[in-house]
């Protein structure tokens, strides 16, 4: 029995990633180059696919691209230590954070000086005055 071969439309309907997107991850590396037929359409197997659900569901945590190839080269080498992994995803959880709270000062300061716009009429606008300082 042979393997079952998609094309680039197939695959991005199989993993939920779409076919420009799937160019982009083979052109990064992120996804091997896979055979194609006599007339250059692109064959996926399993495997490939099964590699680019493992994107997608990365890129869902918000992980970069650079973090993604470790983590598939960590996912593909099965002698690794999960100490490697954990230490990615650690690293990953701590900038979100400084993210998470960087969004929050702005949020803050916004809501702050929307608060003591007038809103108005009349032309003095503290918002406008804060971003000219």
């Amino acid at each position: 029995m042979t393997a079952s071969l998609f094309n680039i439309g197939q695959a991005a309907s199989q993993s939920g990633v779409s076919a420009k997107m799937i160019r982009h991850y083979e052109s990064l590396g992120l996804l091997p180059t896979v055979p194609r037929t006599d007339a250059g359409y692109r064959q996926y197997g399993e495997s490939e696919i099964h590699t680019l659900r493992f994107i997608r569901r990365a890129r869902a945590l918000g992980f970069s691209m650079a973090e993604i190839a470790e983590l598939l080269k960590l996912w593909q080498d099965k002698r690794r230590a999960s100490a490697d992994v954990k230490r990615i995803a650690l690293a990953h959880v701590a900038d979100l954070e400084r993210r998470i709270a960087e969004m929050q000062a702005m949020r803050q300061t916004l809501a702050q000086l929307a608060h003591c716009c007038q809103g108005n009429h009349r032309p003095d606008c503290p918002i406008l005055s804060e971003l000219a300082g």
